[in-house]
């Protein structure tokens, strides 16, 4: 049987992440960035060979909106 690494053990320390993730937790994302995430989502999630292109996807994305019931 193969010898195991435990799981259990502390995570490495990491000070430079720390520090990205404090600055990712203060950061407020515009409205512009958002729609350009749902489009990329959407061009990046689309089937291979559909016609979807980043244009498509972002109108798409400026159309469709969810409500929240």
């Amino acid at each position: 049987m193969a010898v195991r690494k435990t799981v259990m053990t502390p995570a490495p320390q990491r000070p430079s992440l720390e520090l990205l993730l404090a600055q990712a937790r203060d950061r407020v994302v515009s409205e512009a960035e958002l729609a350009e995430q749902r489009s990329s989502f959407i061009f990046g999630n689309a089937p291979e060979g559909s016609k979807i292109t980043k244009e498509s996807a972002r109108a798409a994305s400026a159309t469709v909106r969810l409500l929240h019931v």
